[in-house]
């Protein structure tokens, strides 16, 4: 047996009775009762003593009085005495299982690690004096109500509602490719008597992972409130309306992940939490259950996709018609919500874009294929099967350029909730060879001048000569340019004026300012003419010819280009230049000279005069 509570002396009464609105008195507090808990689950009651004597370290003894002897106190626990519990808890407490936790000096906790039916009762905290008289109230009691476990989990499977405190180890196996839904269920009910509240959570734990609060990740939940909030990187996903969850009836909870991702990958489970308010308006879980809903495996799309062009190589002659498939192969059960863009380039490394099949099947036409220069070519990209499928590119007139190694790339994209698109995953084909049989072009260009000699003020005539090797129609774009030399800087060429290969001139500025004009003299002879021209106008002149050839489609191809010889131009001052300064010099001096003569005769003749 443990040691007893220390009577009440008889005279103690009226003293108490005298003090009591003197001065304050000792006061054991336990929370108000009664306490509902369920049976197999964990215990904490505190017990705390105010208005005082003695040392701040007070002890404590608690009692239980079981409903079948309500005046029969039974020794439980003790802050100062280890031989104190009575015999029925003794292992109890040498197992740790009752169990006294000091919060500070006068506050402690009970606690109970795992309930029994038995341990149902009235329960008292007892101190035991330090006072110089006896003041007070020195314990305090609250009842304790031990309820049977009747909260119930229910996964998504053929198999009886389980009760235990982890149900089921046989969860479902389900594998998902990204993009896809995951829908899970969970049934929790209740049958307790009392008044409670429920609060459901789904959460993931990674594969073959131990199952625990460290471990599971909280996906979504729905608290005693009925407030919902999403765990940890899942919030985000919950506010956009990718994540979801909702009640279904009185008792079913379902969840619902709009577009899986492969880290979303694990074992998901339902757990489910009953909650009571006690008497001091605060809640308490006082049962919880989980159970495995489903093994999740998520295959991702860029393990799954794959892109394959063909044929391997391609031989044909300007002019044909160039046709290339693209084939992709995905996930066997495509997510409604993936797309994909297609694109085909030409090249090495980051290759040129030829063309592109955007994810709302809009083709884009590379720059190179669509610009001023070449026209606007025929190309077309066209997807021929449904999602992932085949795509065929045709380019209509092939030209030489069009030869190279091309690869076709394609682009897996996730919609979300939000209109956004997030790309999830890219493949590249192999090259493949695409050989041109193409008619060379062979362009040569002369310049010179009709006139070697050219004077300030003339007009200089600059010609130039293209001589044409080809089987084909071609049409040249002819340009000038002056070589200018800026101190000891290399020279640096200027374009004067180009004439383009429809016949449509445009004239540059001469550092002169004064005109020139542009015409053909010959079927292949071009010529420049400089009017008026000064000390500025001298440099070295060459032209430069374009050859393009249009295909069928009405495009055009540049061919080649080649730069001709440069030629000197060096505006010579006239003869009549030359002696003008002279002549105006020579002028000058003599009617200075006569002067001076003049002056000094008619000052010596006035002098005379004023003598006689």
């Amino acid at each position: 047996m443990g040691a007893m509570r220390e009577p009440l002396p008889r005279g103690a009464l009226g003293s108490l009775l005298l003090l009591l609105g003197l001065c304050g008195a000792r006061e054991v507090h336990l929370p108000p009762g009664p306490l509902f808990r369920v049976e197999g689950t964990a215990i904490s009651i505190p017990c705390s003593v105010s208005e005082y004597e003695g040392p701040t370290l007070q002890h404590f003894e608690w009692f239980l009085y079981r409903p079948t002897a309500p005046e029969i106190s039974i020794g439980m626990i003790s802050t100062r005495d280890p031989s104190f519990p009575y015999a029925v808890f003794g292992p109890r407490v040498q197992s740790g299982e009752v169990s006294v936790q000091r919060l500070r000096g006068d506050a402690i906790e009970l606690r109970i690690a795992r309930l029994r039916a038995e341990d149902a009762g009235v329960y008292e905290c007892y101190t035991p004096t330090t006072d110089s008289m006896y003041h007070g109230n020195y314990s305090s009691k609250v009842v304790l109500k031990v309820i049977p476990d009747m909260l119930g989990v229910l996964a998504p499977t053929p198999r009886p509602l389980l009760r235990g405190r982890m149900a089921g180890t046989s969860p479902l196996q389900l594998s998902l490719s990204e993009g896809q839904e995951l829908q899970l269920s969970c049934t929790a009910q209740s049958q307790t008597q009392q008044h409670t509240h429920l609060s459901v959570s789904f959460g993931v734990s990674a594969p073959d992972a131990p199952v625990g609060r460290q471990t599971l990740q909280e996906v979504v939940g729905v608290r005693r409130d009925f407030a919902v909030e999403a765990g940890g990187h899942f919030a985000e996903r919950y506010r956009s309306g990718e994540l979801s969850v909702a009640k279904a009836g009185s008792e079913q909870y379902k969840l619902a992940i709009g577009r899986v991702r492969p880290g979303d990958a694990g074992t998901y489970h339902c757990t489910v939490g009953e909650w009571i308010q006690d008497p001091d308006g605060s809640w308490q879980l006082i049962a919880e259950k989980r159970a495995a809903l489903a093994q999740v495996t998520v295959q991702s799309i860029a393990s799954q996709l794959a892109v394959s062009a063909s044929p391997p190589e391609v031989r044909l002659s300007a002019g044909d018609a160039l046709e290339l498939l693209c084939n992709l192969s995905g996930p066997a059960a495509p997510a409604p919500h993936v797309v994909y863009a297609v694109s085909w380039e030409v090249g090495e490394g980051d290759g040129l874009l030829v063309a592109q099949l955007d994810t709302d099947g809009v083709a884009i036409v590379g720059e190179s294929y669509a610009n001023s220069q070449v026209g606007r070519r025929q190309v077309s990209l066209q997807k021929l099967t449904p999602a992932p499928g085949s795509y065929r590119l045709r380019i209509e007139s092939a030209q030489p350029g069009d030869a190279g190694t091309y690869r076709c790339v394609a682009r897996a994209y996730v919609h979300f909730p939000d209109a956004q698109l997030r790309e999830v995953a890219s493949s590249r084909s192999q090259g493949l060879k695409v050989h041109m049989k193409s008619e060379a072009v062979v362009v040569e260009a002369y310049a010179w001048l009709p006139v070697p000699a050219t004077y300030r003020g003339d007009t200089a005539e600059l010609l130039c000569n293209i001589s044409v090797e080809s089987t084909q129609a071609v049409h040249m774009a002819v340009s000038w340019w002056v070589e200018v030399t800026l101190g000891e800087e290399e020279p640096q060429g200027r374009m004067v004026a180009s004439l383009s290969r429809e016949g449509v001139a445009e004239l540059g500025r001469r550092a002169s300012g004064g005109d020139m004009s542009l015409d053909k003299v010959g079927p292949q002879c071009h010529r420049l003419r400089l009017h008026g021209v000064e000390p500025s106008d001298e440099g070295r002149y060459h032209c430069a010819v374009t050859s393009w050839v249009r295909y069928p489609d009405r495009s055009w191809y540049n061919a080649g280009a080649v730069k001709s010889n440069s030629v000197a131009v060096y505006p010579y001052a006239r003869a009549m230049d030359t002696l003008f300064i002279p002549l105006i010099v020579g002028i000058a001096s003599a009617l200075f000279t006569g002067i001076a003569i003049l002056a000094t005769i008619t000052c010596c003749f006035m002098r005379r005069l004023r003598k006689r």
